[in-house]
């Protein structure tokens, strides 16, 4: 696979899984999702939650559909999305609060380590195909 069909491929997963995200906020998940809404948030955490699903559904579907000139930007706006969240998980890990089988400060602190490997894979995902010195 060459380098600009890997990053379609990582672009594509990203923006799909953020599409899931952003529907198990509005659905299924709802209630788990409000375990990560810091204390100090203005907003109600159901309110929160929907808004960033709703955020997250928005967002992935600029990665998948984003003409290639729009690419880096929607890459850039998902990566300060990712750490804009991650109040939230840090939260949950200081709050000790369980959600999503993460039960435990060992895998709540697990994840927060995660949450770095989210905006690197939106800027890569994003960023120009940077071409090669082959000769001919």
């Amino acid at each position: 696979m060459n380098k600009n069909n890997s990053k379609t491929a990582a672009r594509v997963l990203l923006g799909a899984g953020l599409i899931y995200a952003g529907v198990s906020h509005l659905t299924f998940a709802r209630r788990e999702f409000r375990a990560q809404v810091p204390d100090y948030v203005p907003l109600s955490k159901d309110d929160t939650v929907v808004y960033s699903g709703i955020a997250e559904i928005a967002l992935g579907t600029a990665l998948v559909i984003a003409p290639q000139k729009y690419r880096r930007a929607v890459g850039r706006i998902a990566g300060l999305f990712f750490t804009a969240v991650f109040p939230g998980n840090t939260a949950q890990y200081t709050k000790r609060r369980n959600a999503f089988g993460l039960d435990t400060d060992k895998k709540r602190l697990i994840r927060l380590l995660f949450q770095p490997a989210l905006v690197a894979w939106a800027l890569e995902s994003t960023s120009p195909v940077k071409p090669t010195n082959k000769l001919p």
